[in-house]
Parts: structure tokens; C-alpha cells; sequence
């Protein structure tokens, strides 16, 4: 096992549990510290230690970091797109002072090594919607793309400034069967699979035809992991890659459903979550994290359909 001591701040959240028991795992549970406001998921119980943690409060968390000698930071909390349309205030101040907390601490300590996620919600309606580049135009248009953005300057400046690792990626909408969704408009994708084996009928707030990148989770944890465990000389972008894995839209991911449940059907009621996809890419080019620490996804919509349904039957046994 690796000596590292980590912390995973948000741990009970959409990536947070997973990511948490993935890195047990690899440097052993007593070396990965779990963290939340919440109570402790039912998943990470009995797995490793479990602290209740604000990180807005500055100096509790430092006191942390100090009293169990921490190596790395994975810091996922976060207000998500279609929770922090309803209080932008809030979802910026959350957002960006949780981050500034973390990488002042990490200057300050001499952390070896901090994790922070952006988002595809960094991109706005005037960047490039097929196959969005790593640098185009970034004009975010709601409060979390504001924030994501913010963020992966911040994140920069940091690493140019301070010499802090900070490694960061721009993750696409996550689908996953362990964890419910955190009030993303990407959450369509995880609803309409526990929809259609309890109802056999979903209702989405996305139109038809709306395009969106997405990523099995499994992906997006392996993704994190490899990016932490590159050598520091490969990691070229210091803002946040860009990570792809597949696109599609509410209509294909229903119809690769409706083949495993035939009698599945899928109505359509667009909300204010829509003008949110509507700015976002459909497509991402990932080609400076395949080139730079070599990130290749392994799941395609069909593959992940098969896998969900399976695992999520089980869930419900």
C-alpha cells in the first residue's frame, strides 16, 4: 500500500462514493479519510473512516489536514447546473470559496497533490457544439458553468504561482447505479433507467432530440484515477481536460433501453433545465488527455445500458 493520506472532501455525493471506495482500494481504508456535511452514505459505512466536515469552514478543515498529516485533497463538493439556477448566489459562494479554502491549505501545507472537477457546463452557446476543443470560446451561461470556470483559473494561477498540483477534469454528465443523481440537468440519464424497470415510462425534461457527452461512472473514476497517478511531468493542462466518452440523446438511450425492456415508452414535458443543454457541446475532443496521460473510455451507450440494467435489477432484488 502507498503511504499517501487522502482526503476526499463530498465524499457521499454522485462521484464521491465511488471515487472514495476505489481509492480504499488502492492505499488501503485507513489511508482514505471520508468527508461530508451529510450523514455517511450507507455505502461507505464500515469501509474507512467517516469525518463530518463544512468545508467552507477554513479552519476546521486545516485543522484536519494537519491533525491526519494529509498527502492529497479530492475536493467534489460542489452545487450542481440545475440546483444552482434556483440560488446562483449561493452555488458561487459554495463553489468557489470551498476551492479557495482547499488550495490556500494546500499552499500553505504543502500538499502533494489536489483534485478538483470542472465540468462540459464551462462551455457556453458560442463554443464549438461538435467535438468542442480543448481552447475555444469559453462564455459560460449559468452560475455553475460561471463557477467551473472561475475555478479552473484559479486552479492555474495556483499551479503557476504556488507550484500546487492541482489536477482537474472537465467531466461530461454521469451515469451511475450506486448513487442518485445531485440536481445536474445531465440527470435524465440516471432517472430514465431506475423509470423504466419500476414504471416501465418515463417522462424527460429534455427534448428528444437534445445531444449531450456523457460517462459511465466506472469511466469517469478510472479517468480520475489515472490523471491523479500520472507522473506530474505529463500533465500539460493545469486549468482541466477536456474527457470524452459518448453522446447521445434522450430518444437513443431510450430506444437502446426499450431493448431490454420492450415495453418501456418515453414522454417528453422540456423544463428550464432545457436552455441549460442548449448551450452545452454535444461532442468533446478529449485528444489532449488521450495524448498527454494516455485516457481511452471503455464504455459505449450499449455497453453501459446492459450494465446499469443488470446492476440496477440486482439493487432492487
Amino acid at each position: 500500500m502507498k503511504k499517501d493520506k487522502i482526503l476526499v472532501i463530498g465524499a457521499c455525493g454522485q462521484i464521491g462514493v465511488e471515487l472514495t471506495l476505489a481509492l480504499r482500494k488502492m492505499y488501503g481504508d485507513a489511508n482514505v479519510i471520508a468527508s461530508d456535511l451529510r450523514e455517511e452514505h450507507e455505502l461507505l459505512k464500515g469501509s474507512g473512516p467517516y469525518v463530518s466536515l463544512d468545508v467552507m469552514n477554513k479552519e476546521m478543515l486545516h485543522v484536519l489536514v494537519i491533525r491526519h498529516n494529509i498527502t492529497q485533497i479530492y475536493l467534489l463538493a460542489a452545487i450542481l447546473s440545475a440546483t444552482g439556477e434556483k440560488n446562483p448566489l449561493l452555488a458561487w459562494h459554495i463553489n468557489m470559496a470551498s476551492l479557495l479554502n482547499v488550495l490556500d491549505i494546500a499552499k500553505e501545507e504543502g500538499i502533494d497533490k489536489v483534485y478538483w472537477p470542472s465540468s462540459i457546463a464551462v462551455f457556453g452557446p458560442d463554443s464549438p457544439k461538435e467535438d468542442t476543443p480543448q481552447h475555444t470560446i469559453i462564455e459560460p451561461t449559468t452560475i455553475y458553468g460561471i463557477s467551473k470556470f472561475a475555478g479552473e483559473r484559479w486552479c492555474e494561477y495556483y499551479n503557476h504561482r504556488y507550484g500546487v498540483d492541482v489536477r482537474s477534469l472537465r467531466y461530461p454528465g454521469l451515469i451511475s447505479y450506486k448513487s442518485a443523481p445531485g440536481g445536474g440537468t445531465t440527470d435524465y440519464a440516471i432517472e430514465i433507467f431506475h423509470e423504466a424497470l419500476e414504471e416501465k415510462k418515463y417522462t424527460c425534461f429534455l427534448s428528444e432530440g437534445t445531444y449531450l457527452p456523457m460517462m459511465y461512472m466506472p469511466d469517469a473514476i478510472r479517468a480520475t484515477i489515472e490523471l491523479m497517478e500520472a507522473d506530474k511531468n505529463k500533465i500539460k493542462v493545469r486549468s482541466s481536460y477536456n474527457l470524452g466518452a459518448m453522446s447521445f440523446s434522450p430518444k437513443e438511450i431510450a430506444a437502446e433501453i426499450k431493448k431490454h425492456i420492450p415495453e418501456f415508452t418515453i414522454n417528453y414535458a422540456p423544463d428550464y433545465r432545457q436552455a441549460i443543454a442548449d448551450g452545452w457541446p454535444q461532442s468533446i475532443d478529449d485528444e489532449n488527455a488521450r495524448n498527454d496521460w494516455g485516457w481511452k473510455p471503455e464504455y459505449c451507450m450499449e455497453k453501459m445500458t446492459t450494465d446499469m440494467l443488470k446492476n440496477l435489477k440486482e439493487t432492487v432484488r
